[in-house]
């Protein structure tokens, strides 16, 4: 494999929330004043599993997702680890509280738009002590589905035109995978 070019990365614009760059020809956004972004896979003991949807502007329609966050997004959270603020997240969104968050895979969602990472966690020990909702405007909506009806869930969620991130199957394939491997033990 080739060696990487010289990082020669030029600001195009600014916003509050993201950097508009430039670097070898290639222009992509960056997230300014954030230590990571974290994605919560949580299972109930019942095998459901946890998901919210809402409104997203970029896109124009309710997407379903996995319960998912900035950390260190706000002064009062400047040095919040990962675990912290997936845990945050969770239970701002969902109003589960998990008794561990267990770091499973860090990769690229949007490699070609974006420099961001994100960092999958898996939310053990799962009890539902609030509403979720998200913060005050956010307006998202948990669901809970049966990992077994995820599938048809989804299907029926896009027949009435709500999209879906392509996380939420990735993370029900390592879900489902987590179970084939505790059964075969």
């Amino acid at each position: 494999m080739a060696s990487n070019p010289p990082n020669d990365k030029q600001l195009l614009s600014t916003g509050r929330h993201l950097r508009f760059v430039e670097r070898n020809r290639w222009e992509f956004v960056e997230r300014p004043d954030i230590s990571g972004i974290v994605v919560i896979l949580g299972l109930t003991d019942h095998n459901g599993v946890v998901l919210v949807s809402q409104w997203r502007e970029p896109v124009t329609a309710w997407v379903v997702e996995l319960p998912a966050g900035l950390a260190g997004d706000r002064y009062e959270d400047r040095q919040e680890t990962l675990p912290d603020a997936a845990a945050r997240e969770f239970f701002e969104e969902t109003g589960f509280r998990a008794d561990a968050m267990e770091e499973w895979l860090t990769g690229p969602p949007s490699p070609g738009l974006s420099s961001e990472l994100v960092t999958f966690y898996r939310a053990y020990g799962l009890r539902r002590v609030g509403p979720g909702g998200g913060e005050e405007g956010e307006g998202v909506r948990a669901h809970v589905i049966p990992l077994a009806r995820l599938d048809s869930w989804l299907d029926g969620m896009r027949t009435r035109g709500v999209l879906v991130d392509p996380k939420v199957l990735a993370g029900a394939y390592l879900l489902s995978r987590e179970l084939n491997e505790a059964m075969d033990e």
